[in-house]
């Protein structure tokens, strides 16, 4: 809504939808429930105010409440809202490939996409229960490889997060991330050693649309000894063979590179 002035206001009742939003991605960490008083700390708000947006989406089944603790969780509205989601996307449809790519390299296979600054991993072996699946772009192999390759509106560093030290291991923010992303178009992969995990080397492989952009990133992880500079070459064959494939399987015909295309 613009006003006489010029002035950008958003439309009624926007403010409340943003706050309700935040709410659910205060969850995203998979830690344990939260208290309104929690989500109002994290948020900002009023105890108040976070208690009155929790009983909101309480009623519309998007959280549930511990009827012991009285704390939140994400609700029934969302794991089916969630299940609608991975399949109109296709992504069970990966599930066999990434397991038999896993078997193939010894390693663990993984699926991710663009969700904002982060990169978030959708299937593969790396999705359980204990294990965190979002993570600053710039800070993982699979994130650098989506920012390599960006889709149409999406700024290779525009709104990428404060560098996050998730290990001892030397990492790149903002600041370095331009030539580096360089690097990794011109050699077609991204390759990860430590930056997330302590012992684990990760090569990562885009899932390219036909317009060049991709889709999807594709990681195997391994430990060092598995993906050596000597067998560097034959990880990345399987990877890549493993990318085609899933740009079949995931991709509408009309997106899909021709046989034969190059990443």
């Amino acid at each position: 809504m613009t006003t006489e002035a010029g002035i950008v206001r958003p439309p009624a009742g926007a403010q409340a939808v943003r706050r309700a939003l935040d709410v659910l991605h205060c969850f995203h960490d998979n830690g344990p429930d939260l208290s309104a008083s929690d989500l109002a700390r994290r948020l900002g708000l009023a105890t108040s105010t976070a208690h009155r947006l929790a009983r909101t989406l309480l009623g519309s089944g998007f959280l549930e409440q511990d009827a012991r603790t009285a704390r939140y969780r994400l609700g029934p509205a969302m794991t089916e809202l969630g299940r609608l989601a991975y399949h109109q996307r296709g992504l069970h449809l990966a599930t066999p490939e990434l397991a038999d790519l896993a078997r193939r390299t010894g390693g663990t296979a993984d699926l991710a996409l663009r969700s904002g600054p982060h990169v978030v991993i959708v299937a593969g072996g790396s999705v359980t229960p204990r294990v965190g699946l979002r993570r600053p772009l710039h800070s993982t192999a699979l994130g650098k490889v989506l920012l390599a390759w960006p889709r149409m509106a999406e700024d290779e560093a525009r709104a990428l997060p404060a560098p996050t030290v998730l290990t001892d291991r030397p990492h790149s923010g903002p600041p370095s991330l331009t030539p580096e992303l360089a690097r990794v178009r011109e050699a077609g992969y991204a390759l990860g050693d430590g930056e997330s995990a302590h012992g684990v080397r990760t090569v990562a492989v885009p899932v390219l649309e036909r317009t060049g952009h991709a889709r999807f990133a594709l990681a195997v992880r391994a430990a060092p000894e598995l993906i050596t500079e000597g067998r560097l070459g034959w990880y990345l064959a399987q990877a890549r063979e493993c990318a085609r494939a899933l740009e079949v399987l995931l991709l509408a015909p009309a997106e899909r590179r021709d046989p034969g295309g190059r990443a």
